[in-house]
Formats: C-alpha cells, structure tokens, sequence
C-alpha cells in the first residue's frame, strides 16, 4: 500500500534529515486513515532537559483545515534549526531553555482537507472539560454526531490519540517545571491576529492573570508596533472540551509552577478580503493561498515566537511578586473583564 504523502510532513521529515545533534526527534503515536494507512505525530525538542529548566512548547495544525499554523511552527523549527551551526548566542540559550514541537497535531485531518481528525472529533472540543456557562450551539462543541462540526467525541469516552498525545508532551515537558508556555497556532477568526488565553469553559479570569499581563506588558514595551490583540478567549466564545483549558486546570494543582497556554488565532478575513475568490475554497478561508502572502505571514510571526522563547528563558525577571503581582492583577481586570 501506498503511504500517502502530506507536504506539512515531508518539509518536517526533511527538515529532521539535516537536523543537528543537539535536536531530539521521535514519533510519538501514529494516526491511521479510514483506509488504513498511517501519519507520525513528530515531537521535536532541544535544549537542556533538566526538570528545574523552564520550557516552552509550539503547537500547529490541530485543525486540519487550518495549515498556516502548522506552517508558522515549522518555519520557526527551521529558523532556530539552521541557526544552529553557527550562532553561539543561540547555545547559550538552549542551556537554560526546553524548547518543544509538536507542529502538525491532526496530520488525518489536514490529509483529508477537514476541522475534524479522522474519526470526526474536533481536537479542540475533546477534553474532559465542561463550560460552567451557556456555550453557542454547535461551535461550542456537541455530542450530536461526528457528521455535524464541531464534535466533541461520545461522553466519558477516552480522549482522540491526538489530543493524549498533546496532553502527554505537555505533562512530561511543561507542566512538571517551575515556568512554562505554550502556544498554539490557528487561524480563521477576525481580520486581526489575536493572542488569547484562558478560559473558554468560563469567563471568569483564570489563576494566572497577573503573570499574563506582565506578559503582555512586557512585549508590547518591546514590540510597541505590534498586531496583536492580547484577550481572554470568553470574550468572544465560550467552548466545551478546551484542551488548554483542561492542562491549565492541571497544572493549576501544583500552585507553585506557572504555565501559561496562548493560542495565535491569525485573522484570516482580512486574507479573504484581500482576495475575495478564497471565498469559493474551503482551504481560502483559513489559509493565505497566494505565495506571497503566506511569505508574509510566515514572516509575521517570527518575532512573537522569538520573544516568547526568550521571555520563558528570563521569566524570573518579568514575572510579578507580591504587591506587583497585585498591581497586575487588578490592570488586568480593568483590561480585559469591565
């Protein structure tokens, strides 16, 4: 039987062929297609290993649909991985830093062309996780069916391998250190990029609020000019079975650690707008689809990504104490929960 091909997959594989010593590279589960055939889930790290280290991980293509994230994550890969035979700055760095991928999370449903993974979940709908408030029907997830979008798999059933496998990285890389980060990659919402955080189950403000607006002070100090809209997901939808929400919540029982999940949700309206003919492909609504474009956005990115890398090696130097720590908190309420 033929392997089918992705080109998500080949431009990783490749990329892992000319990898240095110093990257880790293994498959951590295999995705089956309907017709039997299967997909690796490449996990990706470097950097020191030591528990006390802090870490950061990069997430993409959990929705089949939406490919620039995981384009975003593996032009990111490729930057730090050609970076490596010669930039000593970068070395010094790994040394106190645990960086981690997962770049193509739902290689079925990007083979198929669907939100879904081949079983017909949606990755982002499948924690054991339940909104405490009213969610939208069906973009809030549902247990309906798997022919309707925005399934969230049968009730008490064990997560998608996809999403444990998420949940695993996160466990055995982030959640047992003193700071950690994630960022995940979509796109398809807005005409504007977006950086949301916890939660979606609730809009009540989550534990980490304060050391959220540090972050985000700190970056905007450093990157004044910058697109994003820093917010918290409620303000826009609330959602069952968001796996964010959910390692959030895990992490949350060992109060002395910090993790702290982010999602780009990169606006892809205004790619729409730009060339209304996207309108007629369903990959045109979630995806840059002329060259040059997805260039650009690829481009956009690489700053926010570096910050954050950088910003988890020296998070004891932003990170809010005490009456800071309060200040922040109270900036954040009047920011972002008036």
């Amino acid at each position: 039987m033929k392997p089918p091909t992705l080109p998500e997959l080949v431009q990783l594989e490749r990329l892992l062929e000319a990898r240095s010593p110093h990257v880790d590279a293994r498959v951590a589960a295999e995705v089956r297609l309907p017709g039997g055939q299967t997909f690796p889930l490449y996990v990706i790290a470097l950097g020191n290993p030591a528990p006390e280290t802090p870490a950061i991980g990069f997430f993409g293509g959990v929705h089949g649909l939406e490919r620039i994230g995981a384009d975003v994550v593996i032009a990111f890969l490729h930057h730090l991985v050609m970076r490596l035979s010669w930039d000593a700055m970068l070395h010094r760095q790994l040394e106190h830093l645990r960086l981690v991928f997962m770049p193509v999370v739902n290689p079925g449903g990007m083979w198929q062309g669907t939100r879904a993974n081949p079983r017909g979940v949606d990755l982002m709908r499948n924690a054991p996780v339940d909104a405490v408030e009213a969610v939208a029907p069906l973009v809030g997830g549902q247990r309906v069916s798997a022919r309707l979008p925005w399934y969230r798999g049968v009730a008490q059933a064990a997560m998608e391998l996809e999403s444990r496998a998420v949940c695993d990285l996160a466990a055995a890389e982030l959640l047992a250190r003193p700071f950690s980060l994630a960022l995940d990659c979509h796109s398809g919402f807005g005409a504007r990029d977006r950086i949301w955080f916890p939660y979606a189950h609730t809009r009540a403000p989550f534990a980490h609020l304060a050391e959220m607006h540090a972050l985000q002070e700190v970056f905007t100090g450093c990157h004044h000019h910058h697109p994003y809209l820093f917010e918290p997901q409620s303000r826009q939808y609330l959602a069952h079975g968001d796996l964010w929400d959910f390692l959030h919540l895990r992490a949350c029982a060992t109060p002395e650690r910090v993790f702290l999940p982010l999602t780009l949700e990169m606006g892809s309206w205004l790619w729409v707008k730009k060339n209304p003919r996207q309108l007629f492909s369903r990959d045109g609504l979630f995806n840059p689809l002329i060259a040059h474009r997805q260039q650009r956005v690829l481009r956009r990115h690489l700053p926010l990504l570096d910050f954050l890398c950088r910003a988890t090696c020296s998070y004891a130097g932003w990170l809010p104490r005490d009456g800071a720590r309060v200040a922040h908190h109270a900036r954040a309420l009047d920011a972002w929960y008036r």
